[in-house]
């Protein structure tokens, strides 16, 4: 189901909590709300959605994919960039991310994954995962 995306920062700085397989329906809508925002958006967190859970979605290179209690164990290649964001009004802000990241995640089976990502894709996934532990751009 599309959800309404959340505009306070207030609530988008807390941090989320582990999730769980009860969780599986809120990354249903964090996937349905993110197609539906496509044109704007390349990625989101279940907080972007009202729900403190650490759960991503985001575009991989023209395939949608979920994480699960995603956590970055490796990145190298650190870099000055700009980002926008859905949930915060305003223009793109100023902030470093990394060209390489490791991410250790599960998958909707709650299978651990463990899975190197570079480019824009991996800038997606810091973007997403700063949501999860309530850091904002």
């Amino acid at each position: 189901m599309i959800k309404q995306v959340i505009h306070d920062p207030l609530f988008l700085s807390g941090k989320s909590e582990k999730a769980a397989k009860e969780d599986l329906s809120v990354a249903q809508d964090l996937l349905d709300t993110l197609i539906a925002n496509r044109t704007g958006c390349v990625g989101m967190a279940a907080n972007m959605i009202g729900v403190r859970k650490r759960i991503i979605a985001f575009d991989d290179n023209g395939k949608y994919t979920v994480m699960f209690n995603p956590e970055i164990i490796k990145c190298s290649g650190e870099y000055e960039t700009e980002e926008g964001c859905l949930s915060l009004l305003g223009d793109p802000r100023p902030c470093k991310r990394y060209q390489s990241i490791k991410v250790r995640y599960q998958n909707e089976k709650f299978q651990q994954l463990t899975k190197t990502y570079v480019g824009f894709t991996a800038q997606i996934i810091q973007h997403e995962i700063d949501h999860c532990n309530g850091v904002l751009i």
